[in-house]
């Protein structure tokens, strides 16, 4: 069984930056694809940015060369760096973990909130 806690959220202003944590249990973590996603009041949850096993990672253009997504091994670690923060990234920010090996396994923390200033 994997689980997942968030931290790191906070209010910020509009260009400031805030650094998330997830903390990931479990013995699968090396196998574990791990994302970022957030949900914004009356919006759709939306992926923000993901990191395989092997540490590669993806962003959508949105938040492409503001956030970085990193994960430590051996603290079985994930990061989300968010810089140059914007009013409408604004929501509540959740870690996801999806088993490489076994995909239909997903995991979800109970998320963190963001809220951006103007």
């Amino acid at each position: 069984q994997v689980q997942l806690i968030e931290s790191g959220g906070g209010l910020v202003q509009s260009g400031g930056s805030l650094k998330l944590s997830c903390a990931v249990s479990g013995t699968m973590f090396s196998r574990l694809s791990v994302g970022w996603y957030r949900q914004a009041p009356g919006k759709r949850r939306e992926l923000v940015a993901q990191v395989t096993g092997g540490a590669i990672a993806t962003y959508p253009d949105s938040v492409k060369g503001r956030f970085t997504i990193s994960r430590d091994n051996a603290k079985t670690m994930v990061y989300l760096q968010m810089n140059s923060l914007k009013p409408e990234d604004t929501g509540v920010y959740y870690c996801n973990a999806r088993d490489e090996i076994s995909p239909t396994s997903v995991y979800w923390g109970q998320g963190t909130q963001v809220t951006v200033s103007s």
